[in-house]
C-alpha cells in the first residue's frame, strides 16, 4: 500500500471522524452517520480490498468512539466494514456505469441503507433499540433521512473531490 493512499484515507477518517461527532443526537441517540460518506469516498478513490477492509475497520471503531447510541460501540464495529464490502462489491457491479456522479450518488443511497438496516438489525440483537421504539421507527426517522441527506452531501462533495483528486494524481479509480 502506497504511503500517499495510506495519508489520502487517514484525512478522509479524520474529516469523517470531525463529520460524526459533531453532529447532534436527535432520536435516542441516533443520528445521520456522515463517516459513511468519507468512508464511500475513500471507497471509490481507492477501490482495492485491502483499502475497503483497511477504511471500514477505522471507520467503525473511530463511528464507536464517537457514537452517542447507547451501546452503538460494537453495533457500528459490526456495520462499517460489512458496509464497507457490500459498498464496494456494488461498485464493482456498477463500474462500467457511464454517469460516476449518478453512480456516486446510487452507491452511497443503497450504502446508507445496508449500514442503517445493519446496525439496527446487530443492535437490536445484541442492546436492544432504545426507547422500546422499534426497528420500523428508527428505520423510518433515522435511516430514511440520513439517507437522503447523505446522497445529496456525496453529490455535492464527489465532484470536489474527484477534481482534487485528478489534479494531485491522488486516485487509482479516476
Amino acid at each position: 500500500m502506497k504511503t500517499k493512499t495510506l495519508v489520502a484515507l487517514a484525512l478522509l477518517a479524520a474529516i469523517g471522524t470531525v463529520l460524526h461527532a459533531v453532529v447532534p443526537n436527535f432520536i435516542f441517540g441516533m443520528k445521520p452517520d456522515l463517516s459513511l460518506i468519507m468512508m464511500f469516498i475513500g471507497i471509490l478513490l481507492f477501490p482495492e480490498r485491502k483499502n475497503v477492509l483497511l477504511i471500514g475497520v477505522v471507520t467503525g471503531f473511530i463511528s464507536a468512539l464517537t457514537t452517542g447510541f447507547p451501546g452503538g460501540q460494537i453495533p457500528n464495529i459490526i456495520d462499517k466494514p460489512l458496509t464497507a464490502f457490500a459498498f464496494y462489491f456494488l461498485y464493482l457491479a456498477l463500474k462500467n456505469f457511464d454517469k460516476p456522479l449518478v453512480r456516486a450518488g446510487i452507491l452511497t443511497a443503497v450504502g446508507t441503507i445496508i449500514s442503517g438496516t445493519v446496525f439496527l438489525t446487530s443492535a437490536l440483537l445484541i442492546v436492544g433499540l432504545p426507547g422500546g421504539a422499534s426497528f420500523t421507527f428508527f428505520f423510518l426517522t433515522v435511516v430514511l433521512p440520513a439517507c437522503a441527506m447523505n446522497t445529496v452531501l456525496m453529490v455535492v462533495i464527489y465532484p470536489i473531490i474527484t477534481s482534487i483528486a485528478k489534479r494531485s494524481n491522488l486516485s487509482v479509480a479516476l
